[in-house]
């Protein structure tokens, strides 16, 4: 995963309205409501089926820290999907997103101007059609330069040029070492 990606993760997970289950057994009980059967957990986290067998009856308490790391991966995937949904459709809608980043912008000026990247640290409110091709760029299986790209355009258009009012040459801004990224939707 990318940077990008980890962001609208990290975002998806701070709209939860209850904390996944923490304890192992919970959090397998949840995997088995959810992928019905032993050996589907099993496939799932690259474990033998006797093991998600083990964790389940509580057998065995302490999975190695990369399992655990999977098991823990796997339910907050699968974690309150409507209020995702919900949330997503919202941003995309009606509210837009914000991104919170501080990294080298570079764009392409007019001549006479400067175009060196420097280190930026912007807070921007993106309009509901960035959020909107963020999440469809996202499904459909984008790269993480292309999810940056999307979100340079949206600086380009509401920062830069400021939704037309300045700037207006300005043709192509790069988002580069990113130093964090965060997203709010």
């Amino acid at each position: 995963m990318g940077e990008i990606d980890d962001a609208i993760e990290r975002a998806d997970q701070e709209s939860f309205t209850r904390l996944p289950p923490r304890t192992l057994k919970g959090q397998i009980n949840f995997l088995m409501r959810q992928l019905k059967t032993t050996r589907a957990v099993a496939a799932e986290l690259g474990v033998s089926q006797r093991s998600v067998e083990r964790y389940r009856t509580g057998e065995r308490k302490r999975p190695p820290k990369d399992i655990q790391q999977r098991i823990d991966a796997a339910v907050r995937s699968r974690w309150q999907p409507q209020v995702r949904r919900r949330r997503r459709k919202e941003a995309a809608t009606r509210r837009g997103i914000t991104v919170e980043t501080r990294a080298r912008f570079g764009y392409t000026a007019p001549v006479g101007t400067t175009d060196d990247g420097r280190f930026r640290r912007l807070t921007v409110h993106l309009p509901p059609a960035y959020a909107q091709q963020l999440f469809d760029a996202r499904e459909a299986g984008a790269t993480d330069q292309q999810l940056r790209q999307i979100i340079a355009d949206g600086f380009r258009t509401t920062y830069f040029q400021d939704g037309g009012a300045r700037a207006t040459d300005l043709s192509d801004v790069a988002i580069n070492d990113i130093d964090y990224i965060d997203l709010d939707y």
